[in-house]
């Protein structure tokens, strides 16, 4: 490890080594190799004066590259990708002057930024399709404990701890929908001249216009994509950068709703995040047990969607069939987007994972609000009695507010129950009020919606997505 210049964070703290190996220099390079044997492979077939031996050279070094060769050369030509022609030609001296043959610069850089992109996005959909997995289960097993809900952060009508979870997976599963959308609809730039109009092909081909509308699909096919979008500048449209950015924005929305659900509710210690026994909570305070992975997963959700307007306003600025400003940007956005949205997701499969329950806890906070919610089913209970509506209605509302006072200013236990039991107008006994405070009576359907989600929803997914699950997540720091 250095200890004398930045690194970033991204690498060295939170993203898997998969996700950073995808936006590596050597992935990068390799499949520029790999690139620049599709068009030759192409332009052979298609007709132009290229051999086989020539073809089997390109392939025999396309894995070895000599990286100390396309170094000395970028420090003298100042160009990248003509270093690396350089480099590639002196290990293939045969076939050295039909490399990049006919292609401009981004020929390499844009496919291969698509290829990229089209890889993490498939591992963010593979721990994506996990987090939901795991959300199911946990949904599943706590589908019926009764728990306080909040609107507002203020005590509401109960739930239950599953179809909270279920809220969340639904999130996710929207976000799941956008990603496929997006991954089907992934395509190359393919290889379109200078300016996008193929010109140098008209050239190579003798004006052939049948077969250069065969060198896309072509193309395509080799680097296993259906298809090269039909028309572009000099680059793919930016708005392909952007479209994947958004995803990753929304699935960072989605991680930073649940955590922050989750910090709430370790707050009031009704559900908890994974401890290790050895875990330091604070330097200061020996007993706390902080929430530091989902804290973790709201800050580098906050990254991730104010990132987002990078490649948006890049789109947006580009000038005709291109500019150069939009590289250095997309160097870091696209990569640091992709790679905390990994770290993002690995936090949340630890996370989900490793959940803990206190049912206790939640239950002696749900029994302290638990009469305010009956007032409705005990008042409902004295009017089939024989009493007035709307008497007893005025009756709840003023001891309502009475056992409120005891609570809130007396510090004292909720008494409803004992104040409605000391009023003959409700004609009930504390013994008969104490049988309406059944927590499972208050939670309405929740349980029946959560399996209901699982089967019609969730299961399908899973099933179109089994061959990718299993994931376990590892949490560096």
């Amino acid at each position: 490890m250095s200890t004398d210049r930045y690194q970033s964070p991204l690498s060295e703290r939170y993203a898997s080594k998969e996700m950073q190996y995808i936006f590596s220099p050597d992935m990068k390079f390799r499949t520029w190799r790999k690139l620049w044997i599709a068009l030759a492979e192409t332009e052979k077939e298609l007709g132009l004066n290229i051999t086989q031996e020539q073809i089997d050279e390109l392939k025999a070094h396309a894995e070895d590259i000599n990286y100390e060769v396309a170094q000395a050369r970028e420090k003298e030509v100042r160009h990248d990708v003509m270093s690396h022609v350089y480099a590639y030609g002196m290990q293939c001296p045969k076939a050295k002057g039909i490399i990049h043959l006919g292609a401009t610069s981004c020929y390499v850089g844009d496919n291969t930024d698509i290829i990229v992109m089209t890889k993490a996005l498939r591992l963010v959909k593979k721990k994506l399709v996990n987090v939901i997995k795991e959300l199911a289960d946990f949904a599943d097993k706590y589908k019926a404990q009764p728990t306080l809900a909040f609107t507002h952060f203020q005590p509401a009508q109960p739930t239950s701890v599953g179809k909270r979870a279920a809220l969340w997976m639904q999130e996710f599963c929207l976000d799941l929908e956008d990603l496929d959308h997006v991954l089907s609809n992934m395509k190359l730039l393919g290889s379109k001249g200078t300016t996008g109009t193929q010109a140098s092909f008209l050239e190579l081909f003798d004006g052939n216009q049948e077969v250069i509308d065969q060198i896309d699909p072509m193309i395509a096919q080799k680097m296993g994509f259906q298809e090269c979008y039909p028309v572009s500048g000099q680059t793919y449209s930016r708005k392909v950068d952007t479209r994947a950015a958004n995803v990753l924005a929304g699935i960072a929305a989605s991680a930073h709703k649940m955590s922050n659900d989750i910090r709430l509710l370790q707050h009031l210690k009704e559900v908890e995040e994974p401890f290790e026994k050895g875990q330091i909570g604070s330097s200061a305070m020996a007993y706390k047990r902080n929430p530091m992975r989902s804290e973790r997963i709201a800050s580098l959700s906050r990254y991730v969607m104010i990132d987002a307007l990078n490649p948006a306003i890049t789109s947006a600025t580009q000038w005709f069939e291109r500019t150069l400003d939009d590289s250095a940007n997309k160097r870091i956005s696209i990569p640091e987007a992709f790679l905390a949205v990994d770290g993002i997701l690995d936090l949340c499969l630890n996370v989900v994972d490793g959940l803990v329950v206190y049912p206790k806890v939640i239950e002696k906070r749900l029994m302290s609000e638990l009469p305010f919610m009956a007032t409705e089913n005990i008042m409902m209970d004295a009017v089939k009695a024989g009493g007035d509506r709307q008497e007893l209605h005025e009756r709840i509302r003023t001891l309502s507010m009475e056992a409120g006072k005891n609570v809130k200013v007396e510090g004292k236990e909720n008494n409803l129950l004992e104040l409605i039991a000391a009023d003959p107008a409700f004609n009930m006994t504390l013994e008969e009020l104490r049988k309406t405070m059944e927590p499972a009576r208050y939670i309405g359907r929740s349980k029946e919606q959560v399996e209901a989600f699982l089967s019609k929803v969730i299961a399908p997914v899973l099933e179109e997505n089994k061959d990718l699950l299993g994931v376990k997540a590892e949490i560096y720091v």
